[in-house]
């Protein structure tokens, strides 16, 4: 899905359905400074959102809320998870289809509005952005002081049976939670290690065990599709004269993923 083409789509419609203002705060971290504190960024970050003390339920809600487009690419192009940039009128998130995991999801997404936020002109894939985004993705979904207290030390015991319960609670990954114990300082370097190895050998570090299947919609695009075709213009009346392919358009207004259909 090509920057271009979400953001002619968003134009579109924003031609005819009002669309959430953009709102992002701007908080540029030098993605060449090893020394920033992104979690600095992440804490201003949730009070700026107003996010109340606990999870954010809905991360792509959130972006949506703040004006940001949020689409899934069509499936077979996507390489990487997720990726993120500023256009000349609103900022784009495109997801991986193919990653069907509602866990891992939220942190992509809070990773790359990390980079919104941080990043504005740093070019993509620099190690150093990269971490900071991780690390502000880390605070944002899950803030220091309110789930160092109950990360495990050890995964002995009830530790597995811990880390499921804030898993769920906090609708991140196991890999993620035991990341941010060990990062924390609450679990040692070894006892994170053989946790991962114990990851791999379940299959964990593939398909984690959750109770949630279905990953989080994004909405703003197909409400605007659903309110343009209520009010009588069709898709293609839309689209007409742009030389935009429906099936595209298809895929950039979906709530899920949608496999690539011919628009003949």
């Amino acid at each position: 899905m090509s920057r271009l083409f979400v953001t002619e789509i968003a134009g579109l419609l924003e031609k005819v359905v009002e669309l959430p203002e953009t709102l992002l705060p701007d908080l540029p971290v030098a993605p060449d400074e090893a020394d920033a504190l992104p979690e600095e960024v992440a804490r201003e970050a949730r009070d700026f959102f107003g996010v109340t003390p606990g999870p954010i339920q809905h991360v792509v809600r959130l972006a949506e809320r703040a004006g940001v487009v949020v689409v899934f690419s069509e499936p077979g192009i996507a390489a990487i998870d997720a990726y993120s940039l500023h256009t000349g009128t609103r900022p784009i998130i495109v997801l991986n289809p193919v990653k069907d995991d509602y866990y891992r999801q939220r942190f992509d997404v809070a990773h790359e509005i990390g980079h919104l936020i941080m990043h504005h002109d740093a070019e993509p894939g620099g190690k150093v952005a990269e971490e900071q985004a991780n690390r502000f993705a880390a605070e944002f979904l899950m803030p220091a002081e309110e789930i160092g207290p109950h990360l495990p030390a050890t995964t002995a015991g009830r530790g597995w049976a811990k880390l499921a319960e804030l898993k769920e609670h906090w609708g991140v990954s196991l890999a993620a939670l035991l990341y941010r114990a060990r990062t924390l300082g609450v679990m040692g370097d070894v006892t994170y290690r053989n946790a991962m190895i114990r990851m791999s050998q379940n299959g964990w570090r593939r398909a984690e065990p959750g109770r949630i299947s279905s990953l989080e919609a994004p909405s703003m695009l197909a409400r605007a599709r659903e309110v343009m075709n209520e009010a009588g213009i069709d898709d293609q009346q839309l689209l007409s004269g742009a030389g935009l392919p429906l099936d595209l358009y298809a895929i950039a207004t979906a709530r899920s993923p949608l496999a690539h259909v011919n628009s003949s």
